[in-house]
């Protein structure tokens, strides 16, 4: 009797021991490890080779950076102004390699229409007019990210149904050029989920930012951003593609159930916690080799990968929005549920863990 009463005080102690090192754990590494890299938004990195390049727009045009690390993005080796027009002010762009050639992405003007252009490396000569990128339907559309997965170019970004404000989408077409679309849009995602869709009397409602990433099962996902970005709710979810699914195929998608990355606990995944140090995280860039999403990255590490929101106890406004690095990883044999649609109620695979350092 003696013996099995030592041997459950034991395992108590034990478990009490690793309860309190992880509360340890967790405040120590999610208040002051995170790295503040500089004030912005919408940030887009790519990395060749051993060197980081990422994309912003300012002062009316797109200026690329160059940096042997992520953090050093705060002070570049180099920042040039690569592209300058009359457009109008310009959202959000996307930095990206295909056969060797730079291509940046972007929206602009007022009715919110993607442009490209392109250079034979990142800090190279762009033509001084872009392209403007043949979507299907001509609508009101931003965020929009190139990809090639199973052989066959893409390009997905957040955009209206019709011609009001109502809600932003995911939209994704099939690509024959990085700019001229084949086909119609499909629409994978709308914000229907109470989690993604926070009534707080702000409209529209919010799918947008949307980045491609392959897990090391070689399943597709498209990691993005939900609610709006003028608040602290603001969060990274996930759609992942089942596996042999069509990426055109809005049933092939299977979304998180909750935020993944955010700073309010009620609208996290059921396991997931909300970041101690950040307001908002949202509209992240995976950084990947040549922006490829065939060299995604995988292993059991820490993966960098950079984000922007508000630290907490500042005001959550776009102004003091900065760019932060953080980390994550994958986590394998992640539920994913719906209802009420065609195929299966569940999908089993690799979600994430993401960390604000």
């Amino acid at each position: 009797m003696l013996s099995t009463l030592e041997g459950s005080l034991r395992r108590r102690s034990a478990a009490l021991l690793l309860l309190l090192d992880t509360v340890l754990l967790l405040l120590v590494g999610g208040t002051s490890a995170y790295t503040d890299v500089r004030t912005g938004a919408d940030p887009t990195v790519m990395r060749v080779g051993s060197t980081y390049y990422s994309a912003e727009s300012a002062e009316g045009g797109i200026w690329v950076r160059e940096s042997p690390t992520l953090e050093g993005l705060s002070k570049p080796t180099q920042r040039k102004n690569v592209w300058s027009d009359n457009l109008g002010a310009v959202w959000a762009p996307e930095i990206s390699m295909e056969g060797g050639r730079t291509w940046i992405h972007f929206a602009a003007g007022d009715d919110h229409r993607m442009y490209a252009i392109s250079a034979d490396s990142p800090l190279g000569a762009y033509p001084s007019a872009a392209t403007k990128v043949n979507l299907p339907d001509d609508r009101w559309a931003i965020d929009a990210v190139m990809f090639t997965f199973g052989g066959q170019r893409y390009l997905v970004w957040s955009g209206w149904e019709g011609t009001e404000n109502i809600e932003q989408n995911l939209y994704i077409a099939r690509m024959s050029s990085p700019t001229q679309a084949t086909g119609q849009r499909y629409l994978i995602s709308q914000p229907r989920e109470p989690w993604e869709s926070v009534r707080d009397g702000s409209n529209p409602l919010i799918n947008e930012g949307p980045e491609a990433i392959v897990d090391p099962d070689g399943q597709l996902h498209i990691v993005y951003s939900a609610n709006g970005s003028w608040g602290p709710k603001y969060c990274l979810a996930d759609l992942r593609l089942r596996k042999g699914g069509d990426p055109t195929s809005v049933w092939d998608w299977y979304k998180s159930d909750g935020c993944l990355f955010g700073s309010h606990q009620e609208n996290m995944m059921p396991g997931w916690d909300a970041t101690l140090g950040i307001d908002g995280p949202g509209h992240h860039t995976f950084a990947l080799p040549n922006g490829d999403v065939g060299a995604s990255p995988g292993g059991t590490n820490h993966i960098p990968f950079m984000f922007h929101g508000v630290a907490k106890g500042t005001p959550y406004s776009w102004d003091h929005r900065h760019w932060y690095t953080g980390s994550f990883v994958w986590w394998a044999d992640t539920k994913y549920t719906r209802q009420d649609v065609p195929g299966d109620n569940e999908n089993v695979g690799y979600s994430f863990k993401f960390f604000e350092a």
